[in-house]
């Protein structure tokens, strides 16, 4: 990753070539440098969907798989979605899998009951398209759950986490993941953002001291967008 943050399509090839390559050893990563916090974040994730049991739940940018198997053992249908093939590769569920672009998922409109996502808002090119194409496909009544992290405290973001990257895995993907929490808005309007795109009852929680955020929402049955095209 070069010194200044990639935008457009500069990030999205970058994005998809550093998940291609930290694939192998990812979940090994996350589980070191969180301190094993990340399985709780994830399971909570999963707990706010509050979903009928048998319900079908995208997983957005699924990786390695971490929410899809939690989805399961909550007794939820996973669907996973990835833009990265090596990060589907090291893929560890048995929930169908499809590489997609968050912008175009194959999926009809209204398919799914719930959606979550872990870590990867950061990561898309521009979060309101992102936003329309989850409430396009979660149907009337469906929820979204969406992980991800806040503002870093500081010197263990900055400092700590690259090196523990740079040992275990690649070192200019975890020199990024410090640098990339700048992509993020701040948190009014990313709740702002959903409900522009058609979720209400928006709330946000933060985790383990301002160190990750938890977004949750629910489809409304219109947006204002399909109001006026009516």
């Amino acid at each position: 990753m070069a010194a200044t943050l990639p935008q457009g399509e500069e990030k999205a090839r970058a994005v998809r070539a550093m998940f291609d390559t930290i694939a192998p050893r990812y979940d090994l990563v996350n589980r070191v440098m969180t301190f094993g916090l990340d399985v709780r974040w994830r399971r909570r994730t999963v707990r706010a969907l509050d979903l009928a049991p048998g319900a079908t739940v995208l997983d957005l940018a699924c990786g390695t798989g971490d929410l899809s198997r939690d989805l399961a053992r909550a007794g939820y249908r996973a669907l996973g979605a990835d833009v990265s093939l090596g990060m589907l590769g090291h893929n560890r569920t048995g929930a169908p899998l499809v590489q997609a672009d968050a912008l175009a998922l194959p999926l009809a409109d209204a398919s799914v009951d719930g959606a979550v996502s872990g870590f990867a808002l950061r990561n898309f090119v521009a979060l309101p398209p992102v936003f329309a194409e989850l409430a396009r496909v979660v149907q009337p009544g469906g929820r979204v759950a969406l992980l991800e992290v806040a503002k870093p405290p500081g010197f263990y973001f900055q400092r700590v986490v690259p090196r523990i990257g740079g040992l275990l895995s690649d070192p200019s993907a975890y020199r990024y993941l410090p640098r990339s929490v700048a992509y993020l808005p701040p948190p009014a309007e990313l709740c702002s953002l959903l409900r522009d795109a058609g979720f209400g009852s928006v709330t946000r929680t933060s985790l383990s001291a301002g160190v990750a955020q938890l977004l949750v929402a629910t489809r409304t049955v219109t947006t204002a967008t399909e109001r006026i095209g009516a």
